[in-house]
């Protein structure tokens, strides 16, 4: 059986039945180019935050990261301007490059080296929500992490995509991130992070949601492949979620199992087929 699934980020809801379409849409038999195409489907739909529907930086850039990763390879981009489908970029470093990881302009020239068009993802909500942080930081309401953590309004915005897949008995996985605001130039998440926002191994294939910083001390998605086949897939997830203060979300699958759980809202759609 093979099955792709896909989430719409931490603080998503309501869109499950898009992403199912985005999800057939992706049956592909090649695993790659199926958690590819359902990813850049969310990066081009302006609902998500990835690709033309990122949040800006505190001083006004859209800098992307993005992640593929499958049993036997692994490209990322980190804090990338300028291009429509971060993901493809990423699949264009594991797979034309003989590095796993590009960030800032670096990246940015190698995607237009390579023919990825210029393009600017900024959108009315992304400089509304700038605004709002501005003011927010001006007015003393956000003066450190913690207290940005503890004033966070999950439902003021939406997190990570991602998907992963098995067909044919092979893994893959991809993830996509405009970032979580407020947020400086240069903020790198747990996304682009292996082990992190992201894992693909002979196992399984796991990606994560959720505050990035959180997940990247944790190393999320590594610490729930590594316990996979140990016990019911869906008690490793819930596990490891529970550990977490603030809010993160995981979608996963492994060679007879499949779990999406999250402390917070989270599209999500599953496709066996």
């Amino acid at each position: 059986m093979n099955i792709i699934m896909l989430h719409g980020g931490a603080g998503s809801s309501g869109v499950d039945k898009k992403l199912m379409e985005y999800a057939e849409l992706s049956k592909l038999k090649n695993t790659l180019d199926a958690v590819c195409n359902a990813v850049v489907l969310m990066e081009n739909d302006d609902y998500f935050n990835a690709g033309t529907g990122s949040y800006m930086r505190l001083d006004g850039s859209i800098q992307m990261d993005a992640a593929v990763m499958t049993e036997n390879g692994f490209g990322a981009v980190m804090a990338i301007e300028h291009v429509k489908n971060p993901v493809l970029v990423a699949r264009d470093v594991m797979e034309k490059s003989p590095h796993l990881i590009l960030a800032g302009d670096g990246a940015e020239r190698f995607a237009h080296a390579l023919g990825h068009k210029y393009y600017d993802p900024s959108t009315e909500k992304a400089i509304k929500k700038r605004n709002n942080d501005i003011e927010d930081i001006m007015s003393g309401k956000i003066d450190s992490y913690k207290k940005m953590m503890e004033n966070i309004d999950i439902s003021s915005f939406i997190d990570t995509v991602g998907a992963v897949a098995r067909i044919n008995d092979k893994f893959a996985a991809a993830v996509s991130t405009g970032g979580a605001p407020p947020m400086l130039r240069g903020r790198v998440g747990d996304s682009p992070v292996p082990g992190a926002g992201i894992f693909c191994g002979n196992m399984g294939a796991v990606v994560a949601t959720g505050v990035g910083e959180e997940i990247i001390k944790n190393m999320l998605c590594i610490s729930i492949y590594n316990e996979i086949g140990k016990k019911p897939l869906k008690d490793i997830v819930i596990d490891k979620i529970s550990q977490f203060k603030y809010h993160a979300g995981v979608i996963a699958v492994s060679k007879d199992e499949y779990f999406a759980y999250s402390n917070t809202d989270m599209s999500y759609a599953v496709l066996e087929f």
